[in-house]
């Protein structure tokens, strides 16, 4: 199909897959914080769950795995847990054409923001530094600014505000199948990139209007879309 962003001002983008390879270390973090309590988190697991707030994600598995939702106390241990072994891993390296994408974006006029389900402060904080001039915190939708995360609109919903501009005037930039449903639900034109182990067909049932397989090939590709 036909896409183009000349009718675009604002592009949003997830973080954890997009800006940062940082999946397989969340991968990891999730795999272990949910062993210690006797549940289990394959790497498909939590791709396929990528996107979802912290809550979220340990109610859902909990519910599948021992057929009753955590309780709040344990909910925060589990997430709490799984944010320190995060954060005692190797630094996730910048998606490799992620700051190319950022300066052509910008060039063109188009209004940058972050809409991610992450809670973790130190990747929002280094997220202001890596991609400086470009996004500051007030750009940024978290964890912290909704109650309900992926794959609910809300996060999009709260990005769209922010940007001051109709959800048919924006682009979102997703690796995850419960992001993309968030943006789609929000009414916003996606591009799915697919930067993890799943297969493209998982990200294509969510309804992206394109599909590519890196950072790099939307920066090579975006002038073209522009």
């Amino acid at each position: 199909m036909s896409f183009s962003l000349r009718d675009k001002n604002a592009i949003l983008f997830d973080m954890d897959g997009v800006l940062y390879d940082s999946m397989p270390n969340h991968s990891k973090a999730w795999s272990l914080a949910m062993e210690r309590y006797g549940m289990h988190m394959s790497p498909h697991d939590v791709y396929m769950n990528e996107g979802a707030t912290g809550h979220d994600t340990v109610v859902r598995i909990s519910l599948r795995d021992r057929g009753f939702e955590a309780r709040q106390r344990e909910i925060d241990d589990i997430y709490g847990y799984k944010a320190s072994l995060f954060r005692s891993m190797p630094e996730a390296c910048v998606m490799p054409g992620a700051q190319d994408v950022f300066r052509k974006a910008a060039a063109a006029g188009l209004k940058i923001l972050i809409v991610t389900g992450s809670g973790q402060k130190n990747l929002i904080e280094r997220v202001q530094k890596d991609f400086e001039g470009f996004i500051t915190r007030d750009r940024m939708v978290t964890a912290f600014e909704v109650k309900r995360g992926k794959p609910y609109p809300d996060p999009y919903l709260k990005g769209l505000e922010i940007a001051g501009v109709p959800a048919t005037e924006a682009v979102v930039i997703e690796n995850a199948p419960l992001g993309i449903r968030a943006a789609v639900a929000a009414g916003i034109d996606t591009i799915a990139v697919n930067t993890g182990p799943l297969e493209d067909e998982i990200l294509l049932a969510e309804h992206p209007v394109l599909l590519m397989h890196s950072m790099q090939e939307l920066a090579d590709r975006l002038e073209t879309l522009l």
